[in-house]
């Protein structure tokens, strides 16, 4: 191999090596783009409509507001039955796993969260959340919920979180299609540290371009 084609061969390999940590940066403090799976945010998001999520927000206040649409990691256990279930510390759990410095990096760098959940922040730490007659009750109030179709009902679909006291260092969270979303009424509060940012932008499709704010 010549010194020329040696040179070239470098140069793209410096290139990638350059694409790739730019890409792994603006996703640890930027953000990055993500796609909707599912129908447990209609009628707010619909299945494949795409979004830029901002870890910024998060950065800066820790926690997410009441209301923000936030993506996490999904828990090991997707619903915890009644039997098992701890109501004394109302949490998700997740089976934690020592990374390789090899899934570290792809995971740095991958546009494709490994498995990810999109929701809405109902309640934050302190809060009190009740489940009951069809309704949200925050801290003893019925929660005003603009952003629902008319005539939602929230109930438990059978998950047993339903009058909760938020811990510290967690936030409660709901789908906007209670009839069919696993959220934290099923799997419990979801840590701080497993959120991933805030849905702020959607920007597929073309007519349903803006921002995603809360209502």
């Amino acid at each position: 191999m010549d010194d020329n084609k040696r040179k070239e061969i470098l140069e793209w390999i410096a290139c990638i090596l350059i694409a790739l940590i730019i890409v792994a940066i603006i996703k640890t403090f930027v953000g990055f783009p993500t796609v909707v799976s599912g129908a447990s945010m209609d009628s707010t998001l619909h299945d494949k409509q795409r979004l830029w999520v901002s870890k910024i927000a998060i950065e800066i206040h820790k926690y997410p507001e009441r209301g923000d649409i936030i993506t996490f990691e999904a828990p090991s256990t997707t619903y915890i039955t009644k039997a098992s279930a701890n109501l004394n510390n109302p949490v998700a759990i997740y089976n934690e796993e020592e990374k390789t410095f090899l899934s570290k990096l792809i995971s740095s760098i991958s546009l494709i969260s490994e498995t990810s959940y999109i929701k809405r922040v109902i309640g934050i730490p302190g809060d009190h959340i009740e489940i009951k007659n069809g309704i949200v009750f925050l801290n003893e109030q019925p929660l005003n919920e603009e952003y629902l179709d008319i005539g939602t009902i929230t109930d438990s679909v059978e998950g047993c979180f339903t009058d909760v006291v938020v811990p510290d260092g967690y936030v409660y969270v709901l789908g906007d299609n209670r009839e069919v979303s696993g959220d934290s009424r099923r799997f419990g509060c979801i840590p701080i540290d497993k959120i991933e940012g805030k849905a702020v932008f959607r920007f597929w499709p073309f007519n349903k371009i803006g921002f995603t704010n809360k209502k």
